[in-house]
């Protein structure tokens, strides 16, 4: 392995770590976000039930808002439903654009990672055929060990580059496909519970999954 990684040239180095990066960045947010981390299930309608029995105090809007991306969105309205809707709905869009940005933290180092891969791999393959150039020049076809090295550089460089790319392209677009999934998730709860609040007929949607499952109410 390590004579195949030391034929490939220089180039090999920054495709290693390329590799590394994408290994750490997927396997964080494979973790950070997971649906019940991000936006667990029957939350809002948790909440609603507070509020409907004046559980919702200080204490628990606190820990909403530490709880989960979620509960930082509803907590960031739930602080204003006394206020006018304007002032709620600006308060909640705020706090959901900082969210979604930390959603989307490392996704552009992926995709950049899978755009730049395929490149070094390019230029290894460049080098490599310099190479061969330069030793056809200086010793002529007799010197086939020549040839063969700057060809070897041209072909891992190019094969590891793709075998970095092409998994760092899947997976972060697999990765911005659930980030966009959860965020018309945080959305469709948040708006639920804050027409509720308002006085929207929406707190029927909300009683039904807390009443069917009051036993796995989410905790926060």
């Amino acid at each position: 392995m390590f004579e195949i990684i030391k034929s490939g040239g220089w180039l090999m180095a920054p495709l290693i770590l390329c590799s590394i990066v994408v290994v750490a960045i997927v396997t964080e947010r494979l973790w950070t976000l997971q649906t019940r981390r991000v936006a667990p299930e029957h939350l809002a309608a948790q909440v609603w039930n507070w509020l409907k029995n004046g559980e919702l105090d200080d204490n628990r809007l606190e820990a909403l808002r530490a709880g989960s991306p979620l509960g930082r969105i509803l907590a960031a309205g739930l602080e204003h439903r006394h206020a006018q809707r304007e002032v709620m709905n600006e308060a909640i869009e705020d706090t959901g654009r900082h969210v979604v940005h930390e959603l989307d933290r490392y996704l552009i180092t992926l995709g950049t990672i899978a755009t730049i891969s395929p490149l070094l791999g390019l230029l290894g393959t460049v080098l490599g055929i310099m190479r061969v150039f330069a030793a056809i020049s200086t010793a002529g076809l007799g010197n086939p060990a020549a040839l063969a090295g700057g060809i070897s550089e041209a072909l891992i460089s190019t094969v590891v580059g793709l075998a970095v790319a092409i998994p760092a392209y899947i997976l972060h677009r697999y990765l911005r496909g659930k980030v966009d999934d959860l965020v018309v998730r945080m959305e469709r709860e948040t708006m639920r519970l804050m027409n509720a609040v308002r006085g929207v007929d929406n707190a029927q949607e909300l009683e039904r999954p807390a009443k069917s499952k009051a036993a796995r109410g989410v905790r926060v």
